[in-house]
């Protein structure tokens, strides 16, 4: 786990990066970290999941990796929409794709980018879905 944060108060809620390819989580987190988001990233759903559920309130969107040992992305979102539904949920996938049209998914308006995706794709995706929170 780690965190790096861009001009971030201490009261502002964080972004949540789950990728468990190393080198895809540290370019991402940079890139979002550049784009001024406060970001803590994750190797997997467990540790993302058990630091979400001590400090739900701490965290103001989920971008995941749908495939993951242990707990997926999928999983992952199913738990956190269970505990605060109103946060943006946003997945980077790739041959996953239809894992995402399941009919048992949490929420029907899911968002998800598909690798391989410009930066800026990334951003503007994830911006977006930040305004919107409640």
């Amino acid at each position: 786990m780690s965190e790096i944060s861009a001009n971030a108060g201490e009261d502002e809620q964080v972004l949540m990066l789950v990728e468990d390819d190393h080198s895809m989580r540290e370019f991402l987190q940079a890139a979002l970290v550049r784009a001024g988001f406060k970001v803590q990233a994750f190797e997997d759903g467990a540790n993302a999941w058990d630091a979400f559920e001590a400090e739900p309130d701490r965290f103001g969107l989920l971008f995941t990796d749908v495939v993951m040992c242990g707990i997926d992305g999928v999983e992952l979102a199913r738990r956190i929409e269970r505990l605060r539904p109103e946060v943006p949920i946003l997945f980077i996938t790739g041959f996953a794709a239809c894992a995402l049209e399941s009919a048992t998914e949490p929420r029907d308006a899911r968002r998800r980018l598909t690798k391989p995706f410009h930066l800026s794709e990334m951003v503007e995706h994830i911006r977006k879905a930040w305004e919107a929170r409640p």
